[in-house]
């Protein structure tokens, strides 16, 4: 794995994600993130309203309705869903969220700060950090 900045390196290091927005649809970056991590051989769990697998990952309703073993959350959600996400991330003992471009939402990114989370939400993309073959 290449070097990462240290908020991007120490997101990874987290062990068991879960991407928020996942879609079952492979042109949609909800999907190109999960299969992201799983090109990279990261544990990963799909979040999505309908609770379906997604690319064969296990999903899940919501972000609540995860394992206890997600510590890290990559967001690709509409940036209006975000205070929601992070709340639900606050309540399951999440520990990381990365908003994707286009999730960010100042206000949201902020409650998760005051709450200890760490957040990643400048416009990094997860895609872009450990390389992806969309295939």
């Amino acid at each position: 794995m290449k070097p990462h900045r240290p908020d991007i390196a120490a997101f990874l290091a987290a062990g068991n994600f879960a991407v928020v927005g996942a879609s079952q649809d492979r042109s949609k970056y909800g999907n190109k993130v999960l299969r992201c991590y799983a090109q990279h051989g990261l544990p990963v769990v799909a979040v999505n309203p309908k609770g379906v697998d997604v690319e064969g990952m296990q999903g899940y309703a919501s972000l609540a309705a995860v394992p206890s073993t997600v510590r890290a959350a990559s967001v690709v959600a509409p940036p209006g869903a975000a205070m929601a996400i992070v709340e639900a991330a606050i309540l399951r003992g999440i520990q990381s969220l990365w908003f994707q471009p286009g999730a960010e939402n100042a206000a949201a990114s902020a409650v998760a700060r005051a709450a200890g989370l760490a957040v990643i939400d400048d416009g990094a993309c997860l895609l872009v950090a450990l390389g992806f073959a969309d295939h």
